[in-house]
Protein backbone atom coordinates (compact mmCIF):
# COMPACT_ATOMS: atom_id res chain seq x y z
CA UNK A 1 0.00 0.00 0.00
CA UNK A 2 1.66 3.59 -1.12
CA UNK A 3 1.94 5.97 1.86
CA UNK A 4 0.21 9.08 1.99
CA UNK A 5 2.13 12.38 2.17
CA UNK A 6 1.37 13.91 5.46
CA UNK A 7 -0.35 11.15 6.67
CA UNK A 8 0.83 8.58 9.35
CA UNK A 9 2.65 6.20 8.52
CA UNK A 10 1.81 2.43 9.51
CA UNK A 11 4.33 2.66 12.68
CA UNK A 12 3.70 6.02 13.47
CA UNK A 13 -0.21 4.55 13.50
CA UNK A 14 0.49 1.86 15.53
CA UNK A 15 2.27 4.03 18.16
CA UNK A 16 0.16 6.90 18.37
CA UNK A 17 -3.10 3.77 18.89
CA UNK A 18 -0.69 2.33 21.69
CA UNK A 19 -0.45 6.26 23.24
CA UNK A 20 -4.12 7.19 22.92
CA UNK A 21 -5.17 3.84 24.65
CA UNK A 22 -3.13 5.03 27.34
CA UNK A 23 -4.22 8.58 27.46
CA UNK A 24 -8.17 7.18 27.48
CA UNK A 25 -7.57 4.89 30.31
CA UNK A 26 -4.91 6.40 32.69
CA UNK A 27 -4.76 10.75 31.65
CA UNK A 28 -8.18 11.58 30.79
CA UNK A 29 -10.32 10.47 33.89
CA UNK A 30 -7.82 12.45 36.45
CA UNK A 31 -7.20 15.65 34.11
CA UNK A 32 -9.83 17.75 35.38
CA UNK A 33 -9.22 16.88 39.21
CA UNK A 34 -5.63 17.44 38.88
CA UNK A 35 -6.12 20.95 36.97
CA UNK A 36 -7.89 21.64 40.04
CA UNK A 37 -5.50 20.13 42.68
CA UNK A 38 -2.29 20.99 41.13
CA UNK A 39 -1.13 17.70 41.36
CA UNK A 40 2.25 16.59 39.48
CA UNK A 41 1.38 13.07 37.84
CA UNK A 42 4.54 11.05 38.85
CA UNK A 43 3.36 8.09 38.30
CA UNK A 44 1.71 8.92 35.04
CA UNK A 45 5.22 10.13 33.76
CA UNK A 46 7.13 7.06 34.84
CA UNK A 47 4.84 5.09 33.03
CA UNK A 48 5.45 7.09 30.26
CA UNK A 49 8.70 6.51 30.16
CA UNK A 50 8.01 2.77 30.03
CA UNK A 51 6.37 3.80 26.96
CA UNK A 52 9.26 5.47 25.06
CA UNK A 53 8.01 8.59 25.54
CA UNK A 54 10.00 10.47 28.31
CA UNK A 55 13.10 9.77 25.92
CA UNK A 56 10.92 9.99 22.34
CA UNK A 57 13.86 11.61 20.54
CA UNK A 58 16.76 10.27 22.74
CA UNK A 59 18.87 7.86 20.72
CA UNK A 60 18.68 4.27 20.95
CA UNK A 61 22.06 3.79 22.65
CA UNK A 62 21.39 6.49 25.06
CA UNK A 63 18.02 4.23 26.39
CA UNK A 64 15.75 6.86 24.62
CA UNK A 65 13.09 5.04 21.52
CA UNK A 66 15.22 7.46 18.76
CA UNK A 67 11.77 8.86 16.98
CA UNK A 68 12.31 11.52 14.23
CA UNK A 69 11.04 14.84 15.11
CA UNK A 70 7.88 14.51 13.08
CA UNK A 71 7.06 11.49 15.01
CA UNK A 72 7.69 13.44 17.74
CA UNK A 73 5.34 16.39 17.56
CA UNK A 74 2.49 13.94 16.50
CA UNK A 75 2.71 12.15 19.91
CA UNK A 76 2.94 15.92 21.53
CA UNK A 77 -0.40 17.04 19.96
CA UNK A 78 -2.08 13.96 21.17
CA UNK A 79 -1.00 14.33 24.65
CA UNK A 80 -1.85 18.23 24.31
CA UNK A 81 -5.34 16.77 23.46
CA UNK A 82 -6.04 14.78 26.77
CA UNK A 83 -3.84 16.85 29.23
CA UNK A 84 -2.06 20.10 28.44
CA UNK A 85 -0.15 20.07 32.02
CA UNK A 86 1.35 16.43 31.27
CA UNK A 87 1.81 17.60 27.71
CA UNK A 88 3.95 20.54 28.64
CA UNK A 89 5.85 17.64 31.08
CA UNK A 90 7.09 15.52 28.22
CA UNK A 91 7.51 18.10 25.89
CA UNK A 92 10.20 20.17 28.00
CA UNK A 93 11.61 17.24 29.29
CA UNK A 94 12.38 15.99 25.93
CA UNK A 95 13.24 19.23 23.99
CA UNK A 96 14.85 21.33 26.86
CA UNK A 97 16.77 19.37 29.62
CA UNK A 98 17.50 16.23 27.36
CA UNK A 99 17.74 18.32 24.20
CA UNK A 100 20.34 20.79 25.49
CA UNK A 101 22.49 17.72 26.49
CA UNK A 102 22.30 16.36 23.37
CA UNK A 103 23.06 19.35 21.56
CA UNK A 104 26.47 20.02 23.57
CA UNK A 105 27.19 16.96 26.06
CA UNK A 106 30.24 14.92 25.46
CA UNK A 107 30.02 11.30 25.43
CA UNK A 108 30.61 10.89 29.16
CA UNK A 109 28.00 13.46 29.66
CA UNK A 110 25.42 11.80 27.62
CA UNK A 111 25.85 8.08 29.01
CA UNK A 112 25.42 9.75 32.57
CA UNK A 113 22.69 11.42 32.32
CA UNK A 114 20.74 10.47 29.08
CA UNK A 115 19.63 6.79 30.26
CA UNK A 116 17.92 7.84 33.66
CA UNK A 117 16.13 10.37 31.77
CA UNK A 118 14.78 8.80 29.09
CA UNK A 119 13.13 6.13 31.32
CA UNK A 120 11.48 8.51 33.18
CA UNK A 121 13.43 7.35 36.39
CA UNK A 122 14.36 11.11 36.63
CA UNK A 123 13.09 14.17 35.35
CA UNK A 124 14.53 17.00 33.50
CA UNK A 125 14.30 20.94 34.14
CA UNK A 126 16.34 23.51 31.88
CA UNK A 127 17.07 27.04 33.70
CA UNK A 128 17.26 29.84 31.63
CA UNK A 129 14.73 32.40 32.67
CA UNK A 130 15.47 34.68 35.65
CA UNK A 131 13.34 37.26 37.79
CA UNK A 132 14.98 40.04 35.66
CA UNK A 133 15.11 38.63 32.34
CA UNK A 134 12.78 36.80 30.17
CA UNK A 135 12.89 37.36 26.58
CA UNK A 136 16.43 39.38 27.07
CA UNK A 137 17.63 35.86 28.31
CA UNK A 138 21.10 37.87 27.60
CA UNK A 139 20.35 39.65 30.63
CA UNK A 140 20.82 37.04 33.13
CA UNK A 141 22.42 37.56 36.20
CA UNK A 142 23.34 34.03 37.86
CA UNK A 143 26.99 33.77 38.06
CA UNK A 144 29.14 30.73 37.55
CA UNK A 145 33.26 31.46 39.24
CA UNK A 146 35.88 29.09 38.70
CA UNK A 147 37.98 27.79 41.05
CA UNK A 148 41.21 27.30 41.19
CA UNK A 149 40.29 23.31 41.84
CA UNK A 150 38.74 23.46 38.74
CA UNK A 151 35.27 23.33 39.89
CA UNK A 152 32.60 26.27 39.27
CA UNK A 153 30.65 27.79 41.82
CA UNK A 154 27.41 29.28 41.02
CA UNK A 155 25.13 31.40 42.62
CA UNK A 156 21.86 33.22 41.37
CA UNK A 157 18.25 31.95 41.13
CA UNK A 158 15.66 30.92 37.74
CA UNK A 159 12.25 31.27 37.59
CA UNK A 160 9.24 30.04 36.02
CA UNK A 161 10.95 26.53 35.57
CA UNK A 162 9.58 23.62 34.47
CA UNK A 163 9.89 20.62 36.26
CA UNK A 164 11.52 22.65 38.67
CA UNK A 165 10.65 21.18 41.88
CA UNK A 166 10.23 17.41 40.65
CA UNK A 167 13.43 17.47 38.28
CA UNK A 168 15.92 15.31 39.08
CA UNK A 169 18.65 16.58 36.72
CA UNK A 170 18.85 19.82 35.54
CA UNK A 171 20.52 22.47 33.24
CA UNK A 172 21.32 26.11 34.17
CA UNK A 173 22.91 28.89 32.15
CA UNK A 174 25.06 31.08 34.48
CA UNK A 175 27.55 33.71 33.69
CA UNK A 176 31.26 32.34 33.50
CA UNK A 177 32.73 35.38 31.55
CA UNK A 178 32.28 39.16 30.46
CA UNK A 179 31.11 39.70 27.06
CA UNK A 180 34.28 40.50 24.78
CA UNK A 181 33.97 43.82 22.73
CA UNK A 182 32.01 43.77 19.95
CA UNK A 183 29.95 41.21 20.75
CA UNK A 184 26.55 40.48 22.37
CA UNK A 185 25.99 40.48 25.71
CA UNK A 186 25.06 36.92 25.36
CA UNK A 187 28.45 35.98 24.75
CA UNK A 188 30.11 34.57 28.08
CA UNK A 189 27.37 32.89 29.41
CA UNK A 190 27.71 28.76 30.19
CA UNK A 191 25.88 25.73 30.88
CA UNK A 192 26.03 23.29 33.49
CA UNK A 193 24.75 20.15 34.20
CA UNK A 194 23.76 18.29 37.46
CA UNK A 195 21.75 15.77 39.24
CA UNK A 196 20.33 17.33 42.26
CA UNK A 197 21.06 14.32 44.89
CA UNK A 198 24.35 15.24 44.20
CA UNK A 199 25.11 18.43 45.07
CA UNK A 200 24.66 21.02 48.19
CA UNK A 201 23.72 24.71 47.50
CA UNK A 202 20.59 23.92 45.34
CA UNK A 203 17.02 25.00 46.78
CA UNK A 204 13.63 25.43 45.42
CA UNK A 205 11.79 28.74 46.01
CA UNK A 206 8.29 29.56 45.36
CA UNK A 207 6.31 27.06 43.06
CA UNK A 208 3.98 28.83 41.19
CA UNK A 209 0.23 29.20 41.17
CA UNK A 210 -1.02 29.54 37.47
CA UNK A 211 -3.63 30.22 35.14
CA UNK A 212 -3.52 27.15 33.84
CA UNK A 213 -1.34 23.72 32.94
CA UNK A 214 -1.67 23.45 36.99
CA UNK A 215 -0.81 20.20 37.25
CA UNK A 216 2.61 21.04 35.71
CA UNK A 217 5.28 21.80 38.06
CA UNK A 218 6.33 25.31 37.93
CA UNK A 219 8.99 26.95 40.67
CA UNK A 220 11.82 29.13 41.52
CA UNK A 221 15.80 27.70 41.28
CA UNK A 222 17.70 29.26 44.19
CA UNK A 223 21.74 28.69 43.93
CA UNK A 224 23.93 29.62 46.85
CA UNK A 225 27.16 28.66 46.48
CA UNK A 226 26.18 25.56 44.85
CA UNK A 227 29.42 23.37 43.57
CA UNK A 228 29.78 21.91 40.49
CA UNK A 229 32.63 19.86 39.61
CA UNK A 230 34.73 20.66 36.22
CA UNK A 231 32.73 18.17 33.93
CA UNK A 232 29.68 19.84 34.95
CA UNK A 233 30.63 22.27 32.09
CA UNK A 234 28.37 21.20 29.49
CA UNK A 235 29.50 22.53 25.88
CA UNK A 236 32.08 25.09 25.44
CA UNK A 237 32.65 27.56 27.98
CA UNK A 238 31.12 31.20 27.35
CA UNK A 239 29.88 29.92 23.94
CA UNK A 240 26.25 28.28 25.30
CA UNK A 241 24.11 30.74 24.02
CA UNK A 242 24.65 29.00 20.33
CA UNK A 243 23.34 26.26 21.75
CA UNK A 244 20.52 27.48 23.95
CA UNK A 245 19.19 28.51 20.17
CA UNK A 246 19.45 25.41 18.62
CA UNK A 247 17.31 23.68 22.00
CA UNK A 248 14.50 27.04 21.79
CA UNK A 249 14.29 26.18 17.83
CA UNK A 250 13.40 22.25 18.38
CA UNK A 251 11.53 23.10 21.74
CA UNK A 252 9.40 25.27 19.65
CA UNK A 253 8.12 22.74 17.21
CA UNK A 254 7.42 21.14 20.63
CA UNK A 255 5.22 24.10 21.44
CA UNK A 256 3.88 24.74 18.40
CA UNK A 257 2.36 21.18 18.50
CA UNK A 258 0.89 21.85 21.89
CA UNK A 259 -0.87 24.44 20.88
CA UNK A 260 -2.00 22.41 17.86
CA UNK A 261 -3.06 19.56 20.27
CA UNK A 262 -5.14 22.23 22.55
CA UNK A 263 -6.89 24.06 19.59
CA UNK A 264 -7.95 20.51 18.16
CA UNK A 265 -9.25 18.99 21.24
CA UNK A 266 -11.46 22.39 22.40
CA UNK A 267 -12.92 22.15 18.50
CA UNK A 268 -13.68 18.74 18.50
CA UNK A 269 -15.59 19.36 21.52
CA UNK A 270 -17.52 22.41 19.99
CA UNK A 271 -18.03 20.59 16.76
CA UNK A 272 -19.81 17.79 18.88
CA UNK A 273 -21.39 20.02 21.04
CA UNK A 274 -23.21 22.10 18.45
CA UNK A 275 -24.31 19.04 16.84
CA UNK A 276 -26.06 18.15 19.52
CA UNK A 277 -27.05 21.31 20.98
CA UNK A 278 -30.65 22.66 19.82
CA UNK A 279 -31.64 25.95 19.77
CA UNK A 280 -35.13 27.03 18.24
CA UNK A 281 -35.80 23.43 16.75
CA UNK A 282 -32.39 22.75 15.40
CA UNK A 283 -29.25 21.79 16.05
CA UNK A 284 -26.96 25.56 16.13
CA UNK A 285 -24.35 23.83 13.71
CA UNK A 286 -27.52 24.29 11.42
CA UNK A 287 -26.65 27.79 11.47
CA UNK A 288 -24.26 29.18 9.00
CA UNK A 289 -22.63 31.51 11.30
CA UNK A 290 -21.75 28.66 13.65
CA UNK A 291 -20.65 26.03 10.93
CA UNK A 292 -18.35 28.76 9.43
CA UNK A 293 -16.80 29.37 12.30
CA UNK A 294 -16.39 25.45 12.43
CA UNK A 295 -14.78 25.59 9.11
CA UNK A 296 -12.13 28.73 9.82
CA UNK A 297 -11.11 26.66 12.93
CA UNK A 298 -10.63 23.46 10.44
CA UNK A 299 -8.73 25.36 8.41
CA UNK A 300 -6.35 27.08 10.46
CA UNK A 301 -5.92 24.20 13.02
CA UNK A 302 -4.71 21.83 9.68
CA UNK A 303 -2.24 24.68 8.66
CA UNK A 304 -0.57 25.16 11.98
CA UNK A 305 0.20 21.02 11.63
CA UNK A 306 1.21 21.71 7.82
CA UNK A 307 3.89 24.34 9.49
CA UNK A 308 5.03 22.28 12.06
CA UNK A 309 5.51 19.06 10.23
CA UNK A 310 7.45 21.35 7.75
CA UNK A 311 9.70 22.50 10.43
CA UNK A 312 10.15 19.16 11.94
CA UNK A 313 11.46 17.61 8.18
CA UNK A 314 13.78 20.02 7.95
CA UNK A 315 15.14 19.48 11.36
CA UNK A 316 14.81 15.86 10.80
CA UNK A 317 17.05 16.59 7.46
CA UNK A 318 19.65 18.41 9.22
CA UNK A 319 18.35 21.91 7.23
CA UNK A 320 18.02 25.61 8.84
CA UNK A 321 14.66 25.44 10.39
CA UNK A 322 14.94 28.35 12.33
CA UNK A 323 12.66 30.32 10.52
CA UNK A 324 10.05 26.92 10.04
CA UNK A 325 10.16 26.95 13.79
CA UNK A 326 9.51 30.22 14.91
CA UNK A 327 6.44 30.55 11.73
CA UNK A 328 5.15 26.90 13.32
CA UNK A 329 5.21 27.81 16.76
CA UNK A 330 3.69 31.67 16.10
CA UNK A 331 0.96 30.38 14.45
CA UNK A 332 -0.04 27.22 16.16
CA UNK A 333 -0.34 29.05 19.10
CA UNK A 334 -1.89 31.77 17.69
CA UNK A 335 -4.39 30.12 16.13
CA UNK A 336 -4.44 27.18 19.15
CA UNK A 337 -5.46 29.53 21.37
CA UNK A 338 -8.32 31.39 19.24
CA UNK A 339 -9.78 27.87 18.76
CA UNK A 340 -9.82 27.59 22.77
CA UNK A 341 -11.72 30.92 22.45
CA UNK A 342 -14.02 30.11 19.79
CA UNK A 343 -14.73 27.08 21.27
CA UNK A 344 -16.42 28.73 24.49
CA UNK A 345 -18.19 31.18 22.77
CA UNK A 346 -19.76 28.36 20.42
CA UNK A 347 -20.89 26.92 24.01
CA UNK A 348 -22.20 30.12 25.06
CA UNK A 349 -22.32 29.81 29.06
CA UNK A 350 -21.69 25.87 29.49
CA UNK A 351 -18.29 27.15 27.93
CA UNK A 352 -17.19 29.46 30.96
CA UNK A 353 -17.91 26.89 33.21
CA UNK A 354 -15.48 24.19 34.41
CA UNK A 355 -18.49 20.82 33.86
CA UNK A 356 -17.33 21.12 30.68
CA UNK A 357 -13.35 21.14 29.12
CA UNK A 358 -12.99 24.05 26.63
CA UNK A 359 -12.38 26.50 29.60
CA UNK A 360 -9.60 24.64 30.50
CA UNK A 361 -8.04 23.66 27.07
CA UNK A 362 -7.98 27.88 26.72
CA UNK A 363 -6.23 28.48 30.00
CA UNK A 364 -3.58 25.69 29.48
CA UNK A 365 -3.66 26.93 25.54
CA UNK A 366 -2.80 30.32 26.45
CA UNK A 367 0.93 29.59 27.71
CA UNK A 368 1.95 28.49 24.58
CA UNK A 369 1.83 32.16 23.48
CA UNK A 370 4.45 33.02 26.02
CA UNK A 371 6.85 30.02 26.60
CA UNK A 372 9.91 29.03 24.45
CA UNK A 373 9.78 32.72 23.37
CA UNK A 374 6.22 35.14 23.46
CA UNK A 375 4.67 35.21 19.83
CA UNK A 376 6.42 38.80 19.88
CA UNK A 377 9.48 37.14 19.89
CA UNK A 378 8.72 34.88 17.02
CA UNK A 379 7.47 37.95 15.08
CA UNK A 380 10.92 39.47 15.44
CA UNK A 381 12.81 35.98 14.25
CA UNK A 382 10.23 35.79 11.03
CA UNK A 383 10.99 39.63 10.02
CA UNK A 384 14.65 39.90 10.54
CA UNK A 385 14.84 36.90 8.65
CA UNK A 386 12.06 37.92 5.91
CA UNK A 387 14.38 41.72 6.07
CA UNK A 388 17.68 40.60 5.23
CA UNK A 389 16.40 38.07 2.44
CA UNK A 390 14.60 40.87 0.68
CA UNK A 391 17.21 43.80 1.87
CA UNK A 392 19.87 41.22 -0.59
CA UNK A 393 17.61 41.31 -3.70
CA UNK A 394 17.62 43.85 -6.15
CA UNK A 395 14.62 46.37 -5.93
CA UNK A 396 12.33 46.02 -9.03
CA UNK A 397 11.58 49.60 -9.14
Amino acid sequence: MTHLPYEPTADQRSMLQSLKSFLTSRVAPGAAERDQTGEFPLEITRALGELGVMGAQTPEEYGGSGLDTVTFAMLIEEIAAVDGSLCLTVASHNSLCQGHILVAGTEEQKMRYLPALASGQLLGAWGLTEPGSGSDSGGLQTRAEAQPDGSWLLNGSKNFITQGSVGGTYVVLARTDAARPGRSKTDGISAFVFNRAEVQGFSVGRKEDKLGLRSSDTAQLIFEDLRLPADALLGERGRAFRDVMRVLDGGRIGIGAMGLGLGRAAFEFAARYTSEREQFGRPIAANQAVAFKLADMDVQLEAARLLIRKAAELKDAGADFSLAAARAKLYASEVGVAACDEAIQLLGGYGYIKDYPVERYWRDNRLTRIGEGTSEVQRLVISRQVLSRYAQEPSLA
